[in-house]
């Protein structure tokens, strides 16, 4: 997500991967300043990473649906 305003809508998503058991993170990155965009998705495989949900602003309300 893309601010911290963005929470709202995608703690709803959060909490259904909770609710599956799923390990999960949720993480703001800016796309005004991409740098740390671009290093977290150059390592994220390496991290572990297998799914990665992205969106910002009024697009996360189809996270939920």
């Amino acid at each position: 997500m893309g601010s911290q305003s963005d929470y709202s809508i995608v703690v709803y998503a959060a909490d259904m991967l909770k609710a599956l058991g799923i390990s999960h993170n949720v993480f703001i990155i800016s796309a005004i300043g991409p740098e740390r965009l671009f290093n977290f998705a150059k390592f994220a495989q390496k991290k572990g990473y297998k799914i990665i949900i992205a969106g910002a602003g009024e697009q996360l309300i189809y996270l939920v649906w």
